[in-house]
């Protein structure tokens, strides 16, 4: 599944400084993107692989094989780091459209908007459905599993029963990270980028979206136990 180049902030704003920023909710504290970051579609690719293999060898724990399933955990928890790549470059991305929106009398125009949406998009990676380009869309249509989190709960949560309270409240987060991401894509179809009320509203969105992405990690890393 190809995932959506993150684009850069914009020239005016190129500067993406960690110093506290005004909001309505205090970001989180600025986290280092790892090379494993920028992620092929052949990784996708093995996350699904891994999500679709993994529940066979859980089977087998279901009758008193523990062997694999331990060895199988450990493996993914030395895989956690590039499992969670993908949290961390959104991360970033949203960061900087936080920035950006706040970013004291700044002019904007419609290019900015069409930029911050863009941005959006990008950090969503492909989990809200009327984002998705042609292409993307006629592989959902298809049957393939297209948004890079779901990928990430499935592959996390493999090795963990259906009705595993764990796994239930990943699957939760993962929900209320795509209703955020719904909301501030919507938000920004809405918005009059040139008044400082609709900014704030998004900046407010943003930040909500950020808090969302942060619990749906915490749910990942307690699947893996981590």
């Amino acid at each position: 599944m190809p995932l959506p180049t993150t684009v850069s902030p914009f020239s005016s704003f190129s500067g993406i400084f960690l110093s506290t920023v005004t909001a309505r909710s205090s970001l989180p504290p600025k986290r280092n993107v790892s090379a494993f970051s920028i992620l092929s579609r052949r990784d996708i690719a093995l996350l699904s692989f891994l999500s679709l293999s993994a529940p066979a060898s859980a089977s087998a724990i279901d009758i008193g094989i523990s062997g694999p399933k331990n060895w199988l955990k450990e493996q993914k928890k030395k895989a956690s780091k590039f499992l969670l790549a993908p949290v961390d470059a959104s991360r970033e991305t949203l960061r900087s459209a936080y920035l950006s929106l706040t970013e004291p009398d700044a002019a904007y125009t419609d290019e900015d908007l069409q930029r911050f949406q863009q941005l959006f998009r990008s950090a969503a990676r492909d989990c809200v459905p009327q984002d998705r380009n042609s292409f993307v869309t006629f592989q959902a249509k298809t049957g393939v599993e297209v948004c890079t989190f779901r990928l990430i709960v499935k592959n996390a949560a493999s090795l963990l029963g259906n009705k595993d309270p764990v796994k239930l409240k990943a699957e939760a987060l993962l929900d209320n990270l795509i209703r955020s991401f719904t909301s501030i894509s919507g938000l920004a179809s809405e918005t009059n980028i040139q008044l400082a009320s609709d900014r704030r509203k998004m900046a407010n969105a943003v930040s909500d979206t950020i808090s969302s992405l942060d619990k749906f990690e915490q749910g990942i890393r307690d699947c893996l136990e981590i």
